[in-house]
């Protein structure tokens, strides 16, 4: 028997915290219906949390578990979410701010993360109950929710589910989601400096005069943006035309219409139709395609988008090669108001945009770029 080494498999890390819980959760195909779907499918670790599969309609939207299910709406990153505040509507303004979904139709997080795995055309299951039956086949989760939630949790299925959705939001509040690593993040450090096409594009980002980037895009005081997440997390509508293949391919059809934040419950005013909440600029690059629905493929397209407002140049969809479409809601249009308007762009300074926004990448998604 000399000579001979026995491999040891090594004992698995006891889960000790939700974190730790809620990265298993996230990662768990068996909490969907067909057990082929999991949180990282639609909001994939190594892609910036979005869904990078290939469907009919290209990466415009995501399919379910069942195989065919098509939603309307483009998956938004999961990077950065845990600095939207809850759902509200700013006393002053008037204006709705934060929440999560596009729509903000959940207030946190732990309400977010508690949606696809019931929502037919996303993870499929049929309730609560079936989900936390799921949970329980795991004897590793069984202890777990118990040591972290106490011997009851599973008592009733609402207080087991609950616990999976704060122990999936504690984990989407790990530095992994938000690491502040970019190169922009690391030339506020003094660790690198912009090229003079990164740096035009910043001057232009945060000027009012010009671009008007910042009002949208823009939460802290600039010099000194270091944490800046770019967005100020409040719904516009920008006249998004509808993104028709996608309706053709999920059966909506041409006649629906997507009436984002008056698709919240808690949402009745007309003048908030056709409005979306302002994403995070975090990884935007990487993250393609654009807009609440995903109609444009490319990152320029959308900056270009803006500008036609402005331009009068900009006629053409660079896309499609026809006109504009147009809006999807034709009413509230954020675009067309004294605060919003800005300079025409030059191509270059349209480039210079493209690649200051490139700089917003995480450092682990740098080999992504274009």
């Amino acid at each position: 028997m000399s000579g001979i080494v026995l491999a040891v498999t090594p004992a698995p890390t006891p889960i000790s915290s939700k974190e730790m819980l809620g990265e298993k959760l996230f990662a768990d195909v068996n909490l969907s219906k067909n057990r082929t779907q999991s949180c990282a499918t639609c909001h994939n670790p190594e892609h910036g949390f979005v869904d990078n599969r290939a469907t009919s309609v290209g990466k415009a939207v995501s399919l379910g578990d069942d195989g065919k299910s098509l939603g309307d709406r483009n998956t938004p990153t999961a990077t950065y979410a845990q600095f939207s505040p809850d759902f509200h509507q700013n006393k002053k303004s008037q204006r709705y701010i934060g929440g999560q979904f596009l729509d903000g139709r959940e207030k946190d997080l732990q309400g977010q993360a508690g949606g696809p795995p019931t929502n037919p055309v996303e993870m499929g299951m049929p309730d609560k109950a079936a989900v936390v039956a799921r949970l329980q086949e795991n004897a590793d989760y069984v202890t777990a929710f118990k040591q972290l939630f106490g011997d009851k949790v599973f008592d009733a299925p609402e207080t087991a589910y609950a616990a999976m959705t704060t122990s999936l939001a504690a984990f989407e509040k790990t530095a992994l989601f938000a690491p502040f690593d970019s190169r922009y993040d690391r030339y506020l450090r003094g660790e690198v400096e912009l090229t003079d096409q990164e740096s035009l594009g910043e001057s232009l980002f945060f000027s009012n005069q010009f671009t008007n980037c910042n009002r949208c895009h823009q939460l802290k005081t600039f010099p000194g943006s270091e944490g800046e997440t770019f967005s100020n997390y409040e719904y516009h509508n920008l006249g998004v035309p509808p993104h028709e293949a996608v309706r053709a391919a999920n059966g909506k059809g041409k006649a629906f219409i997507d009436y984002g934040l008056l698709e919240h419950p808690g949402v009745t005013d007309e003048k908030e139709a056709g409005k979306f909440k302002v994403p995070t600029l975090r990884n935007v690059a990487v993250t393609a395609p654009y807009m609440h629905n995903g109609v444009f493929a490319d990152l320029r397209t959308v900056v270009l988008f803006y500008d036609k407002f402005n331009n009068t140049e900009r006629k053409l969809n660079p896309e499609t090669g026809k006109p504009w479409a147009a809006p999807e809601v034709d009413k509230n249009l954020a675009l067309k108001t004294e605060e919003f308007q800005a300079s025409a762009l030059k191509d270059s300074e349209v480039d210079a945009l493209v690649a200051f926004m490139q700089t917003l990448t995480d450092k682990r998604y740098e080999s992504l770029l274009p």
